[in-house]
């Protein structure tokens, strides 16, 4: 029997305010542990949250992303849990009337696009971290209080790979509209994988397992694709119906497998109701329209280096890998550096020469230097191969004085045709004998003058050099 996955996420991104979504602590990463929190955050008696403006409008701009429906009134609700890093046992979120509804997200895996609905993203409160230590554990509140926006989709994926292209989409559209920095590594952005299988053909909705709290990309595969045939290998042995229920697992990333957490709550038991703490939640059109004034999404600046700066389709799509890449290309050009010759050296030859740990924020070439650098080859200033030289330069010493490092290391290409001639015809008075040969039919020593020329001229202008000797070897 063939079977087919059915799977649907939920990702946690948190919003980059100053501030937590109900008090005025600060959301900075890795403080010293429980130093910003407050009686608010605490959920100490008789302290009251107060929503932030800026995380409500961070919301609007995601939906305004995925084409969603932006519900100008939503509710807050408190959702019942106990559990040690959240201290008011309860979690300030939106259940009946989220924020943003109904949204798309379209992905393309091998050559074809496929549109994934968003069933919603609602706002609500993260919790604090539990470390665990030998045989005891502590608890980091810093984190509780922290907004985050909660998108769930459709179970509309059928296999890890799309999975990971919507979550890598997801992931390059929060950072290009700036509402998170999405750091999977600090938490920023986190995924919950709801995973099932079916026969092939079957349109029923099996039981869902849960795989809880995964913050990277290949962990995330690895764990959807371990849960697929965990549960085919169930039903092929006759023990679905035993093995398979809906609780909520974790993954393993040292054995590769996921391992059963606890059973999977209903929303009922989590016994939703308005937070009485809280009024409901109105914008109003000034902050609608501050909120759907975003930046280019990444598909919009694909299109547009593609329709509007003619480069090539697969080029393109390197620049807006990131929203760094697409950053220091246009800071390239606000530099005055050509297109063409942006896209070749920041790709193939900056690109190129970062390996392991070394990437564009801290290879120490700045922008501004690699541009000096384009428009010194498109001045004709260095030739092509001493630009190569000169990056390297740049990398070793992490430094992006051009000008003086072309001076430097002798690099300026010879331009003056006066001192081109005057070496052609020194070079052709020592060769008559392979002048006669040129002459006589062989073309390849034509480029056995080139290269004594450029010997001589310690880096002349290759163009020039090429048609001032075929007019000498021509007259």
């Amino acid at each position: 029997m063939s079977f087919e996955a059915v799977i649907g996420l939920e990702v946690h991104v948190q919003l980059n305010t100053k501030t937590k979504i109900f008090c005025s602590c600060a959301t900075s990463f890795g403080d010293e542990p429980n130093i910003n929190v407050c009686p608010t955050c605490l959920g100490l008696p008789g302290a009251l949250p107060v929503l932030n403006k800026e995380a409500v409008k961070k919301a609007i701009s995601f939906g305004s992303a995925v084409d969603a429906t932006i519900n100008q009134d939503s509710i807050f609700a408190r959702k019942n849990y106990f559990y040690p890093d959240l201290p008011k046992a309860y979690q300030i979120s939106q259940f009946e009337k989220p924020i943003v509804a109904n949204g798309k997200l379209i992905i393309e895996v091998d050559g074809k696009d496929k549109t994934i609905n968003i069933t919603r993203a609602h706002l609500e409160e993260d919790a604090g971290k539990n470390i665990h230590e030998d045989s005891y554990s502590k608890v980091d509140l810093n984190r509780a209080c922290t907004p985050l926006l909660e998108i769930v989709s459709e179970p509309d994926m059928r296999s890890s790979d799309e999975a990971i292209a919507y979550l890598k989409k997801l992931h390059s559209i929060v950072r290009f509209i700036e509402i998170s920095d999405a750091n999977m590594q600090e938490g920023s952005f986190r995924c919950d994988a709801n995973v099932s299988i079916r026969p092939l053909g079957d349109t029923k909705l099996y039981t869902r397992v849960e795989i809880k709290n995964l913050n990277s990309f290949k962990f995330i595969k690895k764990a959807i694709d371990y849960e697929i045939e965990r549960q085919i290998d169930s039903w092929e042995s006759g023990k679905y119906s035993e093995d398979i229920c809906q609780e909520t697992r974790l993954f393993d990333t040292q054995k590769g497998i996921t391992r059963s957490m606890r059973d999977k709550e209903e929303s009922a038991d989590y016994r939703y109701f308005s937070d009485p703490d809280l009024l409901s939640v109105h914008i109003d059109d000034e902050l609608m329209k501050e909120g759907i004034n975003i930046k280019e999404l990444p598909d919009e600046k694909l299109n547009r280096y593609i329709n509007e700066l003619k480069i090539k389709s697969d080029s393109a799509k390197v620049l807006t890998s990131s929203l760094e890449m697409a950053n220091f290309f246009e800071s390239m050009l606000e530099f005055g550096a050509s297109v063409k010759n942006s896209t070749t050296w920041l790709i193939n030859e900056l690109l190129g020469r970062l390996r392991g740990e070394i990437n564009l924020q801290n290879c120490g070439i700045s922008p501004e230097g690699l541009a000096i650098l384009v428009k010194r080859i498109d001045e004709n200033k260095i030739s092509g191969k001493s630009a190569k030289d000169l990056l390297d330069t740049m990398l070793e010493r992490q430094s992006n004085d051009v000008d003086s490092l072309i001076k430097e290391l002798g690099l300026e290409q010879v331009n003056d045709d006066s001192a081109i001639i005057s070496s052609i015809d020194s070079i052709l008075q020592a060769n008559s004998d392979k002048i006669a040969e040129y002459k006589s039919g062989k073309d390849k020593l034509f480029g056995f003058f080139v290269g004594q020329v450029m010997k001589s001229t310690k880096g002349a202008n290759p163009a020039r050099v090429n048609e001032l000797l075929r007019q000498k070897l021509d007259s």
